[in-house]
This record gives C-alpha cells, structure tokens and sequence, in this order.
C-alpha cells in the first residue's frame, strides 16, 4: 500500500527547501496551478442552492445572509484567486499561508473574524486500494464555512452535499457551526474504512508471514509500517487540534455544537488505538518473519542432516572398495574383488546399512516432525 506519490513527496521536500528563507506569510503557487472549482452551497431550513463560482468576488451576495453558506475549493489554484478569497473573507497572511503552502502540521487558530483549521483527509482509491491523503482547510465564519482542498481528485464530504441536498437529518435546521462539526465528522470518518483495510491486510499479511515466508514479505511489512506511521502523524495532531477547541472554546460554535465535537474527538481516540494496535501487530510481524525463516532453516538443515547422515556410511563403504589394492600381492588386498557375488554383496550390504538407519531414525521420531519446505505461493 502506498500514501504519497513520488511527485508529491519531491514538491513537499521542494516547500520545506524553499519555506526557510522565505518571509512569514509568503505564498509560493505552482506555476503550472490552474484556478481552483469553487463550489457554493446556500441553504436554510426551507431550500437549498448549489452554484458553481467563476470567481471568489462572487462570494459577497451570500455572506452576510442569515443563511448558511459553505464554499468550497477543490485545488490550490493562482495567486490571483487567492487575492480575491483574501479580500472577501479577509483572511490573515499566516492563515492563507497555512492553507496554501502544502503540506502543513494539523492545527487550529483563532483569529478575529473567523476560525482556521487545517486537517488530513484520507480516501481509499477504489481502483488500487491504496489511501491517499491531502490537506484539507477549514474556515468558520459567522454565516459560512470556507474548505480549501489540495486536489479536486479525492474528495469524503459527498454525504454531507448529499443531507443537504436532500434535507436528511437535521443539518438544514441548524447554523454554521454545526455544518463545521458535520464537515469534520465526515473528514474523521473517512479515516474508519482505511483503517479497516489496513486491518485486513495486516491479517492476511501475518497468514503469509507465517505459512510462506519470503523477502517480498519482509518489504510489505516495512511499507505497512511506513504507512502507519503517516496515518498516525495525521490524526495525532488533529486530536490535539479538537482538544484545544474543546478546552478554551470559541464564540463561533455553541455549547450544543461542542457536544458533538467532543464525538469526533472520541473517534480520532478510536482511531489512534487502532493505530497502534496494527503499529505493535506489525512490529511483531517482523518477530514472527524472522521466526518462520529460522524455522524453515532449521527444516531445511533436518532434512539434510538426515539425508548426509545415510550416505555416509554408504560413501564410506564406495570409498574402501574404490582403493583398488592388489589381491594378488596379498590376501588382505580386497579379496571381494575375485569374488563371483563380490558386487551384489557390496550394494546388500550399503543397503541393509541405509535402511537400518532409516529405521532408527523412525523410531527416533525425526521423521514426525520432518516438514519440507514447499514452494512459495505467488
């Protein structure tokens, strides 16, 4: 299984390399960027619209309606954009900083106007079965709530678009903040079905450790570590993140909303014990690797320690009548060589000499246990 892609991994090195020497608040946009999808979403307890935006200036209708408004994103875009979405929602430099220099830690900051959170969101990519993570910001204002996502290409909130579309639940009958909380219940959630894979896949991984030892198991079991490791550096943060909101609080999401949010945080507690679970499951698969190997080893020597062990008698006794003395110098230079039974008795002999220690191997029970290594399934 695999989290980023080796294009991704090399523009992350790239931000980090570039970010030192860059001023505080500076955005760095790729030049290849084209501008992002804004989608709007309006609603009430009565109706709700979905737009689709050319420009972030036509956000300002649906702001300071006593309608709840969600904006999305789906790419970073250019700085033109930007300039536009930081005049509308009068975004702080470091807060569009945070959102547009991927990748960034999970947080939370308050600001005066509005709320920024920036999380992880994970999707399973149902053509391979790999999870792919991206950053996916949140800004709660008074009447809206603004998600930026780094690509328009995965995406967990279509059951959020899909209550509101069709009125399930109690969403439309609730503010802004509590479409905030539905929003990072969905992200959170997302979370649940990869790790049921990763589940699954450490089950059948252990199966194969077990049974068919081999180095591309040993390579699964690093990824697998590898990738656990970055779920856990996305999910740890962002229960920090909540604890924060939950702890000092905020005028922007009531105590009601709080209630629910102390739900998420509960699930992202779910989800660092299943973490860890698997983590410890995988570090005791390597045990279990170089158990099964050294047990294999030790058939393998068994098994050829039993077979040295006949033929070698049987080598000793090819070995004395392979010497080739003259029996005619002296009587005791091989006189099995004149003789007219000499070779039948020579093959009676090396195999009554094999089969007894067949049989005393047999009653010793080394043949009980004797387990030959079978080839490996693909």
């Amino acid at each position: 299984m695999s989290h980023f892609r080796p294009s991704n991994l090399a523009s992350n090195f790239n931000y980090f390399n570039n970010s030192i020497n860059n001023i505080p608040g500076t955005l760095q946009f790729n030049s290849n960027a084209i501008a992002p999808k804004i989608t709007l979403i309006d609603y009430n307890e009565n109706q709700a619209i979905r737009r689709e935006l050319k420009n972030p200036l036509d956000c300002w209708a649906y702001l300071d309606t006593e309608s709840v408004s969600w904006i999305n994103l789906d790419g970073l875009g250019d700085e033109i954009t930007w300039k536009h979405l930081s005049q509308v929602f009068n975004l702080h430099p470091i807060a569009l900083e945070d959102i547009v220099n991927v990748p960034q830690r999970p947080k939370v900051v308050e600001y005066k106007e509005h709320l920024v959170l920036i999380s992880r969101m994970v999707t399973l990519d149902q053509r391979s079965n790999f999870f792919v993570s991206e950053q996916i910001s949140f800004v709660l204002g008074k009447h809206y709530v603004l998600t930026i996502q780094e690509e328009p290409k995965y995406d967990c909130l279509g059951g959020v678009r899909e209550r509101i579309r069709n009125n399930k639940g109690i969403i439309r009958q609730k503010g802004v903040d509590y479409l905030f909380y539905t929003l990072i219940d969905a992200v959170i959630d997302g979370f649940f079905p990869v790790m049921e894979v990763y589940g699954e896949f450490v089950q059948s991984l252990q199966n194969e450790v077990v049974t068919y030892p081999s180095h591309q198991s040993l390579t699964k079991i690093h990824q697998l570590q590898q990738d656990l490791l970055l779920v856990r550096r996305a999910v740890w943060p962002l229960r920090d993140a909540l604890n924060s909101l939950l702890r000092d609080g905020n005028e922007l999401i009531s105590e009601e909303v709080q209630v629910f949010l102390r739900d998420c945080y509960d699930h992202i507690i779910q989800i660092l014990d299943m973490v860890e679970t698997y983590r410890d499951l995988a570090s005791n698969l390597t045990d279990i690797y170089l158990s099964s190997v050294s047990n294999r080893m030790n058939e393998i020597m068994k098994t050829l320690t039993v077979i040295s062990s006949v033929f070698i008698p049987l080598t000793f006794i090819a070995g004395i009548y392979g010497m080739n003395f003259n029996p005619d110098k002296s009587p005791f230079n091989m006189p099995e060589l004149n003789w007219y039974w000499g070779y039948v008795f020579t093959w009676a002999v090396m195999l009554v000499v094999g089969g007894a220690m067949i049989f005393f191997f047999w009653r010793k029970g080394w043949f009980s246990n004797l387990n030959v290594p079978q080839k490996s399934k693909k």
